[in-house]
């Protein structure tokens, strides 16, 4: 039977309805998406032509990161402020181990623009990320540089502990991509007089193999579920606090997680961030023994050391492990 005539108008407004409500939801996207976000920048400013770049961090994939070795989209410079007398080397430039320094960073993207704090996405409660690390992989800081008062500058404060050429990396997430990216830069540390910092990494021994290490009254391990870790393969790891008197271990979060570890190689060619796969803070690790789960896939073999960073009782405590790689 043939659909009634007076039906076909009302088809066609119903469609004509669909249209509008269509073409104003694409509009509505369109605009969202071209709404300013406070940055200047844009995709193309993190983007660097040609082989050998630096690619943008998946965090769903902890790598090893080769910034030395590959070009980044963002340059890195590291200054000291020259009222901090007390910080420097007489006469000179360098920092002197054992007093603390102003230091001042200014990045650069690959088209010369300043990267200031509204370029920048906070990740892990800041923006900006610095992971401070001496030859010997002894003495490693972790720093938060904030805004200084010059457009594009970020004043933080360091203390070496060690004589030498120490790598600063940064870790920051632009605006622009919402994807981590890196960069790095060397300063010079006088040894001066200065106590030597607390050397040796864990090492193995303790239960079922895992590494060890004992600081500020706890006992940290790091232990791997296959060893040795082998070059280019994933491997898993867990990392454990117990406290030394047998009392409970009291972690809290830090940087939006229980634990962070940073694995560095002896060249100090880059380093991988890793955060614990317990992602749920509501749910505490066990206050007698926490353990937390990692992933990591290590590139090359060789010497490597890891770094833990926790807060117990108010306080971060650092420790590292020493990790062989095998091919």
């Amino acid at each position: 039977m043939n659909e009634p005539l007076h039906q076909a108008p009302l088809a066609k407004n119903a469609w004509r309805q669909i249209g509008w409500i269509t073409a104003g939801a694409l509009a509505v996207f369109l605009g969202m998406r071209f709404l300013p976000t406070g940055t200047n920048l844009n995709h193309m400013d993190f983007r660097v032509s040609g082989q050998n770049s630096i690619e943008f961090c998946d965090p769903s994939n902890p790598q090893f990161i080769p910034v030395v070795a590959v070009r980044s989209p963002v340059t890195m410079t590291v200054r000291w402020d020259a009222g901090q007398a007390a910080g420097r080397k007489a006469g000179g430039g360098e920092l002197v181990a054992g007093s603390p320094a102003q230091g001042i960073v200014e990045l650069r993207t690959v088209n010369g623009k300043r990267v200031e704090p509204q370029d920048l996405l906070v990740a892990h409660t800041r923006k900006l990320h610095l992971l401070i690390v001496d030859p010997t992989l002894t003495d490693y800081q972790h720093v938060h540089p904030e805004p200084g008062h010059q457009p594009g500058e970020w004043t933080f404060a360091f203390t070496p502990q060690r004589g030498g050429t120490y790598r600063v990396f940064a870790d920051f997430t632009p605006a622009a991509t919402a994807r981590g990216l890196y960069a790095s830069a060397d300063v010079e540390v006088d040894a001066g007089g200065a106590k030597a910092a607390e050397a040796g990494a864990g090492k193995r021994g303790g239960p079922a193999g895992a590494t060890v290490t004992e600081r500020e009254g706890f006992r940290f391990a790091l232990e791997t579920a296959v060893q040795p870790i082998r070059a280019g393969q994933p491997a898993d790891m867990k990392f454990s606090v117990t406290c030394a008197d047998g009392g409970p271990v009291p972690m809290e979060p830090v940087m939006d997680a229980y634990a962070h570890l940073v694995a560095f190689d002896e060249a100090r060619s880059g380093f991988a961030h890793l955060h614990p796969m317990e992602t749920d803070l509501a749910q505490k690790p066990d206050a007698a023994r926490p353990t937390l789960s990692f992933k990591i896939t290590i590139p090359r073999a060789g010497r490597y050391v890891v770094w833990a960073q926790v807060k117990l009782g108010g306080r971060e405590v650092f420790a590292p492990f020493e990790v062989q790689v095998a091919e």
